[in-house]
């Protein structure tokens, strides 16, 4: 078995090619049936953000495994392969773990140590397992991928006061307008990003905010966590009077289409309105086609990159002592990978010492007599349980800590003949 990831990014692919081939989450299930279903994928996971697209896999057949991989994103994108493949990257094994490793850590985001994408990563993990794609080489990777993430936020300065997609495009918004007080702002959606992004708008100076939501209850929850700022709501019924009323609109929504267009701005904005629509949403909110009206500027998530390299300089020697960390997390990784093939040998020696347990505890039992047998049967029971643990348990630790292959090998032989265990882990 191997493990590898084929993906995308926004550092191999424009966001216009990104959406594409996002899978949003109440898509997770079927995508991961489906991927489940090809004959060279043993186990698989899906990590889906504005950013990024990633599948890992399991593959006894590593090759076909990841050209499975790759016509799946064909056909759920519509793009040809031989289109794709210039956007796509692949990793094998080694290089897959550090890869969710450093993802887990911040380390491949557009915004260097961002907080967000640590739980996208749990998210991840959480509907692999839910949807019965992750078994157990996935679930060990994630869990110490997880691990490592924390441990990088924890021991490290890369996630003091570091700038998020929400945060990136308020200082973009702020570049270009300078001073946020005197304009309307509107935000489109209410879920974790509009949050982030209604918080540094208040931080910037931004007086007056308005969400539009298609859950009444949501925008009013959001708008409560922030009691020293006044904030208007309305529902998506209202988005486009309020966009025509606003001055910098910011969107992050789950629609999975433009909500908005050039089409439906020319009917409700007036001649000599100015608009700056700043949108963080992957598939994009806003179509490309509004920057076709004279005073319309929209901005997507790639626009964000200016912004986030002026913090990238401070943060890549926070990163290079995150990298250190991360290597002992791989380390740690590939210890637990190497000691997999100790396991048919351990189990089937626990198998073999369990089945002369049980034989001989049958045999001692039918001579000391039904009545006697039936009063002490658990105890006896756990007694020769105990004995069997107790036994076995310093053979088991030091094999599964063998790191060098080769005595790791000579372990296992030595187990098989002394046993007389067969090559493949069954006993005879």
């Amino acid at each position: 078995m191997n493990i590898a990831v084929v993906g995308l990014s926004h550092k191999t692919a424009p966001v216009e090619v990104r959406e594409k081939l996002s899978i949003p989450e109440p898509q997770t299930e079927s995508a991961i049936a489906h991927l489940i279903s090809y004959p060279h994928i043993d186990e698989v996971s899906i990590l889906s953000t504005c950013n990024r697209l990633e599948i890992y896999i399991v593959s006894s057949e590593t090759h076909q495994g990841v050209q499975e991989v790759t016509q799946f994103l064909s056909e759920h994108s519509k793009i040809p392969v031989t289109a794709l493949r210039q956007h796509l990257f692949t990793l094998l094994h080694s290089d897959a773990v550090m890869h969710v490793m450093r993802v887990a850590a911040g380390l491949d985001s557009l915004v260097l140590g961002e907080g967000q994408i640590l739980a996208q990563v749990k998210n991840t993990h959480k509907l692999g397992q839910q949807y019965s794609g992750i078994k157990t080489i996935l679930n060990r990777l994630f869990k110490q991928a997880i691990t490592a993430g924390k441990r990088v936020r924890t021991e490290t300065s890369i996630g003091t006061g570091a700038v998020s997609i929400s945060s990136a495009a308020v200082e973009l918004a702020q570049i270009k307008v300078e001073n946020l007080a005197p304009y309307r702002v509107a935000i489109l959606g209410a879920g974790k990003m509009s949050r982030l992004l209604v918080q540094h708008l208040i931080s910037k100076g931004a007086t007056q905010i308005t969400i539009v939501n298609r859950s009444l209850p949501r925008a009013e929850e959001l708008a409560k966590l922030f009691p020293e700022q006044p904030i208007q709501i309305h529902l998506m019924s209202e988005m486009m009077n309020v966009v025509a009323n606003s001055d910098l609109v910011f969107t992050s929504t789950s629609a999975t289409e433009p909500i908005l267009d050039r089409a439906k701005l020319e009917q409700v904005l007036a001649p000599t309105h100015s608009l700056m629509l700043f949108d963080i949403s992957v598939p994009r909110n806003v179509d490309a086609d509004v920057n076709d009206l004279p005073n319309v500027q929209a901005f997507n998530v790639d626009d964000l990159k200016a912004v986030v390299a002026q913090n990238y300089e401070s943060r890549r020697k926070m990163a290079q002592e995150a990298e250190r960390l991360l290597d002992e997390e791989v380390e740690a990784f590939d210890v637990w990978w190497r000691s997999l093939e100790t396991v048919s040998t351990i189990s089937s020696l626990r198998n073999k010492i369990e089945t002369i347990r049980e034989q001989e505890l049958e045999k001692a039992l039918s001579r000391l007599g039904s009545e006697f047998a039936e009063r002490h049967q658990e105890v006896i029971e756990a007694l020769t349980r105990g004995i069997v643990n107790k036994i076995l348990h310093d053979p088991m630790v030091q094999l599964r800590a063998q790191q060098d292959v080769e005595a790791r090998q000579r372990c296992m032989q030595t187990l098989q003949m002394l046993f007389n265990l067969d090559a493949g882990g069954q006993f005879s």
